[in-house]
């Protein structure tokens, strides 16, 4: 079925895109991405997984009689750094996570 070792040299390439994609997440955990909104007034930063690690809102942004406001912004800041980091890990992750989904077929080999 997998004449000359082709077998072999499939896991062991599967085996090398495993080990590349540990490194690669481990790396966005460590990847922080800030984005801000209302004009700098809340800044959210985001790791490159995806985790929320800091919210910073400029005391102009504080109105007592306008709490809406200060969500929406922060609300918004969050979002646009959530997308940045998803954008970042697509473009760390996205060869080595095509080739993987691709090549395992499902077959629940782990940690991929």
């Amino acid at each position: 079925m997998f004449p000359g070792g082709d077998m072999q040299k499939l896991l062991q390439q599967a085996q090398q895109m495993q080990s590349d994609m540990m490194q690669a997440q481990a790396e966005l955990a460590q990847t922080e991405v800030s984005a801000s909104a209302g004009g700098g007034l809340v800044t959210a930063t985001v790791t490159g997984d995806g985790e929320l690690v800091r919210v910073k809102i400029d005391p102009n942004a504080v109105d007592p009689e306008d709490v809406e406001t200060l969500e929406d912004l922060v609300l918004a800041a969050v979002q646009a750094a959530t997308e940045d980091a998803k954008r970042l890990a697509s473009e760390k992750m996205g060869p080595l996570g095509d080739a993987l989904g691709g090549m395992t077929g499902g077959l629940g080999l782990p940690g991929m």
